[in-house]
């Protein structure tokens, strides 16, 4: 039986372009790269019974990536989102509810995955429906570290949702406009630094991200801070790259690289992602590498 160190928990789904599909959700996207980056990952989520749903699961195979904890639903359709790029650094989103991945259950054979994988990545999209949201309650509730992905997209989601995952987050990655909005609700701060330090203290969380698009991120860490101004390149859309980011940082840090480095190794996956289209693109961990000089 395979070993697994990261699991992904999620949405599970096909993005819609307006001229192709791609296979996407930030869990499978950020499963993806931790593959691509030698991690042993678990991905936790649900497809329908479809061509759809059985298109995401041989992709999940041809990507090295176990299908074990990847539930079948012979009721709702595989997940879809309209995406909709409006700049280079921008896309929207509608996703269609309800679909599988709403429906995400407790499975006995979770627990024992629970008690391999020392990382677990999830977001506050898959939450939006209570099935798969008492699931993720119940993944919460063990001692693997938690790592939040912010993804706000309105009106999936509650104030009161998020902070309740933040309270139990151990690492939380989150962009500049979350950050202003999130640090708002403890108080007014001026700087980013600042609000920051507001949200690590408000909710107990040791490491927050903050990603900037095209100028790179902010790491707060050990009670430090650590910036990295990013890399410049031809933009082909940043579907997936902010999953390929996190992917970056986790298997840096998870191999006991210092601050510095799993920032700037994270800010190098996120680019080259970014410089290729869709959330998974192919690539080599030597390119990664070489970005970095």
């Amino acid at each position: 039986m395979s070993m697994f160190n990261i699991i992904c928990f999620g949405e599970m789904l096909w993005d819609v372009l307006p001229d192709k599909e791609l296979p996407g959700g930030a869990p499978v996207n950020a499963a993806y790269h931790l593959q691509k980056l030698g991690q042993q990952v678990a991905v936790i989520s649900r497809v329908g019974n479809d061509d759809h749903g059985r298109g995401l699961l041989s992709l999940l195979r041809d990507n090295h990536l176990s299908t074990a904890y990847v539930q079948q639903d012979t009721t709702h359709p595989t997940g879809s989102v309209l995406a909709q790029p409006i700049s280079d650094h921008d896309v929207e989103y509608t996703f269609v509810y309800p679909v599988a991945w709403d429906f995400i259950e407790w499975q006995p054979a979770l627990e024992g995955l629970l008690q391999q994988a020392g990382y677990m990545v999830f977001g506050t999209l898959a939450a939006r429906d209570e099935v798969t949201a008492a699931t993720l309650d119940k993944l919460l509730q063990s001692g693997i570290k938690k790592v939040l992905d912010v993804n706000l997209r309105p009106p999936h989601f509650t104030q009161e949702q998020l902070v309740k995952f933040m309270q139990r987050c151990d690492i939380l990655k989150l962009n500049a406009a979350e950050l202003e909005l999130i640090s708002s609700w403890s108080g007014e701060f001026q700087t980013k630094k600042d609000k920051v330090q507001a949200i690590s203290k408000e909710y107990n969380i040791p490491v927050i991200i903050v990603t900037m698009g095209g100028e790179g991120a902010m790491l707060y860490m050990h009670g430090q801070f650590f910036t990295h101004p990013g890399f410049k390149i031809q933009v082909a859309d940043t579907i997936g790259s902010g999953d390929a980011f996190l992917a970056g940082f986790l298997s840096s840090l998870i191999q006991g690289r210092s601050p510095e480095h799993c920032l700037a190794f994270a800010n190098a996956t996120g680019a080259l992602v970014a410089s290729r289209s869709g959330g998974q693109p192919a690539y080599d961990i030597s390119e990664v590498e070489a970005l970095i000089g």
